[in-house]
């Protein structure tokens, strides 16, 4: 995978729940099925899961509770490999959330230890640093 499908697949993960934390669901299902279709084969299914997610919160909302829990069962199944965590998320809290059936999942959607970005002033005085060393 290149560096910038890698950065692709960071930046709609990101995005995705993002919007998912703020009850965003179709939007987060379009920005986590673009990862989806960016990462590689290994990662399909962890993608795929969140997009059962937030696509089962969405039927929620619309008072569809059939399509709303074939979705839940869906993002059960494909995360569980997945667990206790994956890309920051913290997977075991989420797939929880789901066999208790919770109907917001927005407080799961959260990447844990995601790095803060560091600033740019920041890179550029440790650059200076290192080649002034």
């Amino acid at each position: 995978m290149s560096e910038r499908d890698v950065s692709t697949v960071a930046h709609h993960l990101q995005a995705g729940l993002s919007l998912g934390r703020l009850g965003a669901y179709f939007e987060a299902h379009e920005e986590l099925e673009a990862a989806w279709r960016a990462c590689t084969d290994e990662e399909r299914d962890f993608f795929q899961g969140l997009v059962h997610v937030v696509v089962s919160a969405y039927q929620t909302g619309r008072d569809k509770p059939i399509a709303a829990e074939r979705q839940r069962q869906k993002a059960i199944r494909r995360l569980a490999a997945f667990a206790p965590t994956h890309r920051g998320v913290d997977v075991a809290a989420l797939l929880a959330a789901l066999e208790r059936a919770e109907p917001d999942p927005r407080e799961y959607l959260i990447e844990r230890n995601a790095q803060p970005p560091v600033a740019v002033e920041e890179q550029q005085q440790a650059e200076r640093d290192e080649r002034d060393a």
